[in-house]
């Protein structure tokens, strides 16, 4: 996928300590412990560019100086909702520095065979619709499963959601730029392509089995 073919709401985080962290998932010798460590490492920043225009409003403090109004946080917190069972890697960094935030659960994993996303599993906060929502998963290869948990999110009112993956394919971006124009994408990178089993590739093989270790 060019440049000039990526739609307008993704964003790249390309940041050197992002890109250098992601190489260093992507080797395949790289133990569970450590790859574990990296991706929560790589959440902290891609979570500093998610939040990057939360609104902001002022509060009366005193320092020990002096009275001012200072910059907080307006509204309602996020709500960070986690695909399982990979997306628990990207949200553990994420609540590190948003420790405050909502959370929330959805248990989807793709048929081998068809590639189709099944839902087992689903758990919100009750007033999502008055929040902001950051759907975490760190592969967005096909697209399926992402944009039908999207999908169940806008049904429960969601109406303010953005994305936020380690690895895109340019298929996977395409299926939800589709289906949801209207989410932000965030990735460290967009691959070449997927492959027959809808891996990506080079991609850094399945996230949640680099992990836990389950294979």
């Amino acid at each position: 996928m060019s440049k000039a073919d990526l739609p307008a709401n993704l964003v790249i985080v390309d940041h050197p300590l992002v890109l250098h962290k992601l190489t260093l998932m992507r080797d395949k010798h790289t133990p569970s412990a450590v790859f574990r460590q990296l991706l929560r490492e790589i959440s902290l920043l891609l979570a500093y560019e998610v939040a990057r225009d939360l609104p902001m409003t002022t509060q009366t403090i005193e320092t020990p100086l002096a009275e001012m109004e200072a910059p907080i946080l307006k509204g309602k917190k996020l709500v960070i909702v986690s695909i399982l069972r990979a997306g628990n890697g990207l949200l553990e960094g994420m609540l590190d520095l948003m420790p405050s935030a909502r959370v929330g659960h959805i248990g989807i994993y793709r048929n081998p065979d068809t590639l189709q996303p099944v839902e087992y599993y689903m758990k919100v906060p009750e007033d999502i619709a008055e929040r902001r929502v950051i759907v975490v998963d760190p592969m967005l290869a096909t697209g399926n499963s992402v944009s039908a948990a999207i999908q169940r999110l806008k049904d429960k009112g969601a109406k303010d959601i953005k994305l936020v993956c380690l690895l895109s394919a340019p298929e996977g971006i395409k299926h939800v730029n589709a289906d949801h124009p209207d989410v932000q994408i965030f990735t460290a990178a967009v691959d070449r392509k997927l492959n027959s089993h809808g891996y990506i590739v080079p991609g850094l093989g399945d996230a949640g089995d680099r992990m836990f270790g389950t294979k």
